[in-house]
């Protein structure tokens, strides 16, 4: 069987090189690049080079996303500031933004931006950990195409809409808290049709009001054709808190269109009122909060690592081999994938080989060996 690992120099080369040939600015496509391997050598693949043709060079071949990114400052303050991304490359304006950010919690202690007419950027673990490397806490969120149901509801009203934290640590690797405020979100279901993995039970909810189960390939075509959608966190109904995931949804979809002026909920499904592909004008927000401005970096780290060092050497339950925190995961998928690089799918494969040929760029891969 021919090798189907890429060492991750070889994927942020050819994925650099590839958005340039569909008219992304080189220093704009390596950031693309970097944040979508960063995604695989966390182990988020749902995220990583699985969306790179699909959501990225697709969507631009489509007209419906700009390669060429103008960040427009709307507004400005000390602290503050409301940015139009004007459909460009979402990773772009996301590390603009958050380091936008930075720099204001840096000179005034917390800075926050909040942008409209964007589109998906990615991971959004990897803009608040642009904040922690840098000894802040950093927050951000966005919303996206709707297909998660309120509580009592089904209709897909909310994108996935992840609230992810991330705190700086003394460790290796920081505390970052990156999820969606749904149980699962659509790049997930788009990973298990890819792999014939069927969706986990209760996760999603039909439009009967019964969950949603079995074939991945059949659970997107309802959520995509409105017959379907996703479940908030705690799941389907009240009894095991399924509302508060739908409050959590329901804040970052506030704030990542209230403060901006942005399009929300039902008008994020890029369609035009004919049905026909339009820009997905998202929004998002980035918050930073340095550590400096308290009692200092190197505290605020030491304290941070007690306590969640203290919380990992807790009693581990019957049958379970450790306790967790967020990002420790993460950190062990990297030290086992740092030497070697990361697996490739052969539905990616296939992807990786046409965007290749069509811009006739000069790469060969492991699996043509």
């Amino acid at each position: 069987m021919a090798n189907n690992v890429v060492d991750f120099e070889t994927l942020v080369a050819f994925m650099t090189d590839a958005f340039v040939g569909v008219g992304v600015p080189r220093e704009d496509a390596a950031i693309c690049a970097d944040v979508l391997v960063e995604s695989d050598k966390r182990g988020i693949e749902s995220h990583g080079v699985n969306r790179f043709k699909p959501i990225y060079i697709d969507r631009i071949n489509a007209g419906i996303q700009n390669p060429v990114t103008n960040f427009e400052i709307i507004k400005e303050t000390a602290t503050t500031a409301v940015v139009d991304g004007h459909d460009g490359m979402g990773q772009v304006i996301g590390y603009k933004a958050m380091e936008m950010a930075i720099n204001k919690a840096k000179e005034y202690g917390m800075g926050m931006v909040a942008v409209r007419n964007s589109c998906h950027y990615g991971i959004a673990g990897y803009y608040v950990s642009q904040a922690t490397k840098e000894g802040c806490i950093g927050i951000t969120g966005t919303n996206a195409r709707p297909s998660v149901a309120p509580t009592f509801g089904v209709d897909g009203m909310f994108g996935t809409n992840p609230l992810t934290l991330g705190v700086p640590t003394d460790e290796d690797f920081d505390f970052v808290l990156d999820c969606a405020t749904s149980i699962t979100q659509n790049g997930r279901i788009e990973y298990f049709e890819r792999i014939n993995k069927d969706v986990p039970a209760g996760t999603i909810i039909g439009n009967d009001g019964a969950p949603v189960e079995g074939s991945a390939s059949d659970a997107l075509k309802r959520i995509r054709q409105g017959t379907a959608a996703l479940a908030t966190l705690g799941g389907i109904g009240e009894d095991l808190g399924g509302y508060k995931g739908y409050g959590y949804a329901m804040f970052v979809e506030l704030l990542s269109a209230i403060l901006q002026d942005g399009n929300y909920c039902k008008d994020l499904d890029g369609k035009d009122k004919d049905g026909k592909l339009a820009p997905y004008h998202l929004g998002h927000f980035f918050i930073a909060i340095d550590t400096n401005h308290f009692l200092g970096e190197e505290l605020a780290r030491k304290k941070a690592g007690d306590i969640v060092r203290e919380v990992r050497n807790s009693t581990v339950a019957p049958g379970e081999d450790r306790i967790y925190t967020a990002g420790e995961k993460e950190w062990d998928v990297w030290l086992s994938r740092k030497d070697s690089g990361v697996p490739i799918n052969d539905a990616v494969q296939k992807e990786f080989n046409k965007v290749r040929d069509e811009l006739k760029l000069d790469y060969k891969f492991p699996w043509e060996d």
